[in-house]
């Protein structure tokens, strides 16, 4: 699995780039003007990517900040044209679908996706929640795809009741296969002794239920990520799902489980990745065990 970090810190990519794991880097405009701010330099925020991109062997995804059809487009030629002869790195992150109410066009990420891709220019499609979605943007065209395992939690357990800050910290592991116990047991208490016709033609109260601890089925962000990486094996999309908005590093290993292509991680998970206490212990064994004898002979 492809490892990406997602930062816009000089400090934290180069630091990644040093241990050479780094496959790739996701920024968004947030993340660049507040590295930009917290830098010790003086830097505009064009020099700024242009930096990025020079410490990065592999993509760069830089977002478009429009919504209509044809200001995306040229946002994102502006930024093609202008960055990717730099280190030929930039991938343009276009949102799947940027309707923001009832009666916007649904549609216009994924045109803009099209006509984007026809000019070979590659496209990460971003904000993706659904595995439909995600099935449309690969048919576009799309080079990327971004399923968000974090925020689709989030979604589900505020579905179920749940807070965050309240009930979990945004941290916390959502355990997907717990709450589809809970569901099933929930479920098997309204059921009950009576028969299946009884229930699915007259209680829609217990119907309803079935939506309850899911999200149309998806039960968690690493089963859309799931879901999605079934899709695309099924019809050979070569679109490379990049599992997006991760959280802890056991979502990280859930997606290089199932052969996830990519996943953008932020570079504290990154290094919680590394550490485990039965590691450092055993490292305080080892120096032990080095005794003056066998340190002569790896002195030379």
């Amino acid at each position: 699995m492809k490892i990406f970090v997602d930062t816009a810190k000089i400090e934290e990519i180069k630091e990644a780039e040093s241990w050479g794991i780094l496959d790739g880097v996701t920024t968004n405009p947030s993340l660049i003007k507040k590295a930009v701010n917290d830098s010790e330099e003086e830097i505009s925020l064009e020099e700024y990517i242009k930096e990025i991109l020079k410490t990065v062997e592999g993509p760069v995804s830089l977002e478009v900040g429009a919504t209509s059809v044809e200001g995306m487009i040229s946002e994102a030629e502006v930024l093609y044209d202008m960055f990717n002869g730099i280190n030929d790195n930039v991938v343009v992150k276009v949102p799947v679908n940027t309707a923001m109410e009832d009666g916007d066009d649904n549609f216009s990420g994924i045109k803009v996706t099209k006509a984007l891709s026809d000019q070979g220019i590659p496209i990460n499609s971003t904000l993706v929640m659904t595995p439909n979605q995600a099935m449309m943007a690969a048919k576009a065209g799309a080079a990327y795809v971004s399923p968000f395992v974090g925020r689709i939690d989030d979604h589900i357990r505020t579905r179920m009741g749940l807070k965050r800050g309240e009930d979990y910290p945004k941290g916390t592991y959502y355990p997907e296969e717990l709450a589809i116990r809970v569901w099933e047991q929930k479920l098997d208490r309204a059921v009950g002794e009576r028969s299946i016709d009884d229930i699915i033609y007259k209680d829609h109260e217990v119907m309803r239920m079935f939506d309850w601890g899911n999200d149309d089925g998806i039960f968690s962000g690493i089963d859309l990520v799931w879901s999605t990486k079934q899709i695309y094996d099924q019809y050979g999309f070569d679109t490379e799902i990049i599992a997006a908005s991760i959280r802890t590093s056991r979502q990280v290993r859930s997606c290089a489980e199932m052969g996830v292509d990519i996943a953008t991680i932020p570079f504290p998970i990154i290094e919680k990745m590394m550490v485990h206490k039965k590691t450092s212990q055993g490292m305080r064994s080892f120096s032990d065990d080095v005794i003056p004898e066998y340190q002569k002979i790896l002195k030379g």
